[in-house]
């Protein structure tokens, strides 16, 4: 890894010599502009307006707009004395629960290993992190920008995110369109918590995957090859006006396979066909269930909502329950 900042963590009078490394990486595609009509790169060229010429590196400086088209003017020496004293330590100021960090202020993490003979107080400061469950609010600079920041035991290493300053984080009011107050309906918030169980499962990020990405990287194989690419059509997604009936659907698409290793299961395709008099039975008794608004019983996921149906012709034929 490349070491993106070094320094040390300061808590008290203790002081932790540590180099930072990035924990993440971007990998996007990049992809150039290029002229169609030779094949080649373009490139950004920097160039004054008004003197209508390009600018080389060494006749760049940086300013301020206060004022549409007036600027105060800083040199380099100048930007620096600013974050000179701060951007070697990142200094703790308080400890706080995790919990009480709402996810939107977090920006980048990157890991903190020690630096020279810190091996010991970094390995104290961690355990003493890891037993009491704090973690470190901190304050560091990095490439000139303050930022204030989290410090966390991450497995056997110290991480640290940096997090958005309070004004930096909008407000909920300023988001536009937001639904009012009002009555939810218990079936459909039956409904919904019932789908969310059943899609409720332990976080694994080894099961999420770059599609579009991995869908670039194929077409990018097959354009060098010269072969011709070919995109699948997209799923028609089925447009379902009604809340119920599309919380209905989803809870019978997820139903869960039922766990009792005893029980195989069936083969790809094949209905099991119920015992003489039971699908009579069955039926009687859902539609019992049914039109007194009581939830019918499935082995397979528990209790069901079912919406009581509307008064219908008596059919010849049976029904059978869906499991």
């Amino acid at each position: 890894m490349h070491t993106v900042w070094k320094g040390a963590i300061s808590f008290g009078l203790v002081h932790v010599p540590v180099k930072m490394f990035s924990a993440t990486e971007d990998k996007d595609i990049s992809l150039r502009y290029i002229h169609k009509e030779c094949g080649s790169p373009l490139s950004y060229v920097r160039k004054c307006p008004v003197c209508e010429k390009e600018v080389a590196w060494e006749e760049i400086g940086k300013g301020y707009e206060y004022e549409k088209g007036k600027f105060v003017l800083f040199e380099k020496e100048e930007l620096e004395q600013l974050t000179e004293e701060s951007s070697k330590s990142i200094t703790i100021l308080d400890f706080v629960d995790l919990t009480e960090i709402d996810p939107i202020y977090f920006q980048k993490t990157y890991y903190l290993s020690p630096d020279q003979a810190g091996s010991n107080a970094y390995r104290l400061l961690m355990e003493a992190m890891r037993q009491t469950g704090k973690i470190g609010i901190a304050k560091i600079s990095i490439r000139s920008k303050s930022s204030l920041a989290a410090i966390r035991v991450l497995e056997n290493c110290l991480a640290i995110e940096t997090i958005f300053y309070p004004d930096e984080v909008r407000p909920v009011t300023q988001v536009p369109g937001l639904p009012e107050a009002g009555i939810v309906s218990d079936k459909e918030l039956e409904m919904a918590k019932l789908l969310i169980s059943q899609l409720s499962t332990p976080f694994e990020p080894s099961k999420y995957t770059d599609d579009y990405r991995q869908r670039m990287l194929d077409l990018i194989s097959h354009k060098i090859s010269g072969e011709e690419f070919h995109i699948a059509p997209a799923r028609q997604e089925s447009n379902v006006i009604d809340l119920m009936a599309a919380l209905q659907a989803s809870i019978e698409a997820v139903q869960h396979i039922p766990s009792d290793p005893g029980t195989a299961p069936a083969a790809a395709g094949a209905k099991t066909k119920p015992a003489a008099g039971t699908r009579k039975r069955t039926a009687k008794a859902s539609g019992a269930q049914a039109e007194a608004g009581s939830p019918v019983l499935s082995e397979a996921t528990g209790p069901i909502p079912v919406i009581a149906p509307k008064a219908k012709r008596r059919s010849t034929k049976s029904k059978e329950t869906i499991s």
